[in-house]
């Protein structure tokens, strides 16, 4: 099992997308041949921090502009010279504006490109629903030869960064702009395939990935509190995902949670749905995003808004419960 955030760890708040440019130099430094392909963005992404990082380093980001569509098209370029190419931009322009170049160029060639933007879900907060992505995990997930990974904080996306470089083919990981706490120890190995139980519990599982792990966490604590045991689980690894860890929960509780920062069309939830519904039906109640677009306001309230914070997970835990009763 991978070590755990000690309780003064858990104090430091780091945002997932600030690992991006720190893994890069690592893989650099250990003779990987990473490049970063940016579309104008390479500040906010951190891939910035790649180039400046030596002048060795200088000439592994090309900055494309404002030009998404590009960004992939020169990325799979690099990937066909023997570059482990990853793509920059935000979560809404880096899917949902090159989904063409991402499915027939990168996907169905079968590329080495790691499609990684930041600021995906509801935490860009102010920017509104136009850049509030909330239909990536969705996009990717259904594209052939393309892996998911989720990560839930900043040691999480150093290693899904690491895993990705070291993985040929096609890999989509997401990072969002909010700090968040740690949950995993520096230094965490992530594995494909492998969720992580977070939590021991035998009334209900809760099963999250990225920023909603922590509201889960906080959940689990407030469902204690009620005389509920809640089993909590990071799914990390959306595609592929961990059946046997999450079969093996739910057979001892016999109910479900599935929480997410993304439409509750085609993610996460439509995935452990799916497993439960050919393995092992039961009560499953979901914690994400309705079918709408974000909208405008500060990353706190809009998880309360859209009812993804700990209190609308604790919620559904129990409908849950009143549905196994």
């Amino acid at each position: 099992m991978i070590k755990l955030a000690s309780a003064e760890e858990r104090q430091t708040r780091q945002a997932t997308r600030a690992a991006f440019g720190p893994a890069l130099i690592e893989l650099a430094a250990e003779g990987v041949p990473v490049v970063a392909v940016d579309a104008d963005l390479s500040g906010s992404t951190t891939t910035a921090k790649l180039a400046a990082s030596s002048p060795e380093n200088a000439h592994r980001l090309v900055n494309v502009g404002i030009a998404e569509q590009n960004m992939v098209g020169v990325a799979a370029g690099l990937a066909l010279t023997g570059k482990v190419a990853f793509t920059g931009s935000f979560a809404v322009f880096g899917t949902g504006r090159a989904y063409d170049q991402i499915r027939n160029t990168v996907c169905y060639s079968n590329l080495d490109v790691k499609i990684c933007p930041t600021h995906a879900g509801v935490s860009v907060g102010p920017d509104g629903g136009t850049h509030q992505m909330l239909e990536d995990i969705a996009l990717m997930r259904a594209l052939p030869n393309m892996r998911v990974l989720v990560p839930a904080d900043y040691a999480a996306a150093l290693s899904a960064i690491k895993l990705a470089a070291r993985t040929p083919g096609p890999v989509y990981v997401r990072m969002g702009r909010a700090s968040v706490p740690c949950v995993y120890a520096a230094g965490a190995q992530m594995e494909w395939g492998r969720a992580q139980v977070l939590r021991e519990g035998s009334d209900v599982t809760l099963i999250a990935c990225g920023v909603e792990i922590e509201e889960a966490l906080t959940a689990a604590s407030a469902l204690e509190e009620q005389g509920i045991s809640a089993e909590v689980i990071d799914a990390f690894s959306v595609k592929p995902l961990d059946a046997d860890t999450l079969l093996a929960s739910v057979a001892k509780t016999r109910c479900a949670v599935v929480a997410e920062e993304h439409s509750i069309l085609g993610g996460l939830g439509d995935a452990v749905a799916r497993l439960l519904a050919e393995h092992d039906p039961i009560p499953c109640e979901f914690a994400a995003v309705q079918d709408h677009f974000g909208k405008s306001g500060q990353f706190e309230e809009l998880m309360s808004a859209f009812g993804l914070d700990s209190t609308a997970i604790a919620a559904a835990a129990e409908r849950a419960l009143d549905r196994r009763s």
